[in-house]
């Protein structure tokens, strides 16, 4: 592991020493965590998922064509 600093502003290393205590983990671990997350390495791979809150009648939707659509919004038959 690479040594190196970061400068906080006094709120952000506030916050940082809140979380980190709350969490119980290191400071430069949560530092390693974010840094990770912002470079796209992988980390812990988040998963999401659909709320199933659809307004849908249940049935299947008719595939659209592109054309069609835009004749139908554009007033053009």
């Amino acid at each position: 592991m690479k040594k190196t600093s970061v400068y906080l502003s006094e709120d952000d290393a506030a916050r940082l020493g809140r979380v980190a205590a709350a969490s119980g983990r290191p400071q430069s671990e949560l530092i390693r965590e974010g840094i990770r997350f912002v470079i796209g390495a992988p980390a812990a791979r988040r998963h999401f998922r659909s709320l199933a809150k659809g307004h849908g009648g249940g049935k299947p939707y008719a595939r659209w064509k592109s054309r069609e659509l835009f004749r139908k919004l554009m007033g053009k038959r």
